[in-house]
């Protein structure tokens, strides 16, 4: 834990660790999964750390990065490789109404952030020392992955159920009326 200067007004410093998430940038219907987090002790600048946390999410998911979305804090980065193309938010030039709208959907990592923190206990951390703080962001990303699985799975396990339920007629207790003659 260091102590950060955030250099605004009200709260001049805070206490933490820097923790880099990567997400995915689609919007899908389950939610946004966790592609890589890393804990970044030392108060690194972000542009710094870009390349790490690129080079982490490839490790991890097997696929080369294509296009990733950052905020202004990554300004001076050097990591386009070929490929590669990193685009900072509020950038005018070379965005093409796809790029424009996926730039966008960068501010949609902040609910993630915020359930991470409150959910996921990302916003305090028990773990001892620079590997504790490295082993509960990783955890905190896991398990934000796997609440995102588990409300999938509760939902296809109800429309399962409800398709059985209403694919099966309910027994009728009425027995038939048979004449003996």
């Amino acid at each position: 834990m260091e102590c950060i200067g955030k250099g605004k007004a009200r709260t001049r410093f805070e206490f933490g660790v820097k923790v880099s998430i990567a997400t995915t940038n689609a919007a899908a219907p389950g939610g946004q999964f966790v592609l890589g987090m890393q804990s970044q002790p030392g108060n690194p600048y972000d542009g710094h750390t870009l390349a790490g946390q690129i080079e982490q999410v490839e490790r991890i998911t097997g696929v080369a990065v294509a296009r990733a979305y950052v905020d202004r804090g990554y300004r001076g980065h050097g990591v386009e490789a070929e490929g590669r193309r990193i685009f900072i938010s509020r950038q005018k030039r070379g965005i093409t109404p796809t790029i424009r709208r996926e730039l966008r959907r960068r501010t949609a990592i902040e609910p993630v952030i915020g359930h991470m923190k409150t959910d996921g206990h990302l916003g305090r951390n028990f773990l001892l020392g620079f590997d504790g703080d490295a082993i509960n962001a990783i955890l905190a990303g896991a398990g934000h992955n796997l609440r995102l699985l588990r409300r999938w799975l509760i939902r296809l396990l109800c429309a399962i159920f409800t398709w059985l339920s209403a694919a099966r007629p309910s027994p009728d207790l009425r027995l038939p009326n048979y004449h003996i003659a």
